[in-house]
C-alpha cells in the first residue's frame, strides 16, 4: 500500500504528527495503519490516535480510528478534532465511510463520536474469537461516519 504524506494535519489548535505507519499483516487480519501524536499548537503532547485503512472483521469491533487524550488535556474536544483531521486522509485512500467504536459505558468517547459527526448504529456483541474478548470486552457502541458528508 502507498502511504500518503500526513503533513499539514492541523486545525490551528491541534496538529497530528505522524510517528509511524505499518503495512497490513493479512495473516493477523491487521490493516495498514497510520500512528500519530496529538499535539497542541504549543507543541505539547496531548494524546495519540491512529487510522486503520480499509474494512475487515477487526474494524467491526475495533473501528478505523482509535484515540486517547491524556488527562490534563481532556475536555477540550481534541479527540473529535483529531478524528475530523483524519477524515481527508481516509478519503485519499478511497474510503467512503469508517467506524469508530467505544465501550457502551464510555460517555466521553460517545460524545466525541457525536461531535465528530458520527451516527450511532447501536451496540454490537464482541464474539469469543474477537481479540477484545480476551481483555473482558463484551459489547461495543458503534458509530458510522459517512465521509461524503463530512
Amino acid at each position: 500500500m502507498t502511504f500518503f504524506s500526513a503533513d499539514g494535519l492541523s486545525d490551528g489548535e491541534i496538529r497530528l504528527r505522524l510517528t509511524s505507519a505499518a503495512e497490513a499483516i493479512p495473516e493477523k487480519k491487521r490493516l495498514p495503519v497510520y500512528y500519530f501524536e496529538i499535539e497542541t499548537a504549543a507543541g505539547e503532547r496531548a494524546g495519540r490516535c491512529e487510522l486503520r485503512i480499509g474494512q475487515n472483521e477487526k474494524t467491526r469491533i475495533g473501528g478505523n480510528i482509535a484515540y486517547t487524550v491524556f488527562p490534563p488535556f481532556r475536555g477540550r474536544h481534541y479527540a473529535a478534532k483529531a478524528c475530523r483531521l483524519l477524515f481527508p486522509l481516509a478519503r485519499r485512500h478511497g474510503m467512503t465511510s469508517l467506524r469508530i467504536t467505544c465501550a457502551p459505558e464510555n460517555a466521553a468517547s460517545a460524545r466525541t463520536c457525536e461531535a465528530a459527526g458520527g451516527i450511532c448504529l447501536g451496540t454490537e456483541n464482541v464474539r469469543k474469537e474477537d481479540e477484545p474478548y480476551a481483555a473482558g470486552k463484551r459489547q461495543v457502541k458503534v458509530y458510522l461516519f459517512d465521509l461524503s458528508k463530512l
